[in-house]
């Protein structure tokens, strides 16, 4: 049976689960309030530090899933994933509209990866 390692574990949530080689992130949200471009790039800026502590990357990830508050939002927010995403390294991806934990929140990105 292979172990589950949990990091920055809460009563409600883990934000790292591992099990093996793969690499579960929690939801991860911008600084509420700000434009969606700047959200975005906060959620990914976490995303990085997140899977450097497990020893991943960016080049690693699996499969994103993307929530917006607004569909209008998706051309901001993809103007700033796709600067970050490396060339040949891009993930599947889902990308929905629903509503987040709170409406100062615009953007959420839930993220598998491999070690």
């Amino acid at each position: 049976m292979t172990d589950i390692t949990r990091h920055h574990t809460a009563t409600r949530m883990s934000q790292i689960v591992e099990l093996g080689d793969t690499i579960y992130l929690a939801g991860q949200v911008g600084t509420a309030g700000a434009p969606v471009a700047q959200q975005t790039q906060d959620c990914l800026d976490k995303i990085d530090a997140l899977l450097a502590e497990v020893g991943s990357d960016k080049t690693r990830i699996l499969q994103t899933t993307i929530w917006l508050a607004d569909m209008k939002d998706f051309a901001a927010m993809n103007a700033v994933w796709d600067a970050w995403v490396p060339e040949g390294h891009a993930p599947a991806r889902a990308c929905g509209e629903a509503r987040l934990a709170t409406p100062e929140y615009l953007v959420e990105f839930i993220v598998v990866a491999a070690r």
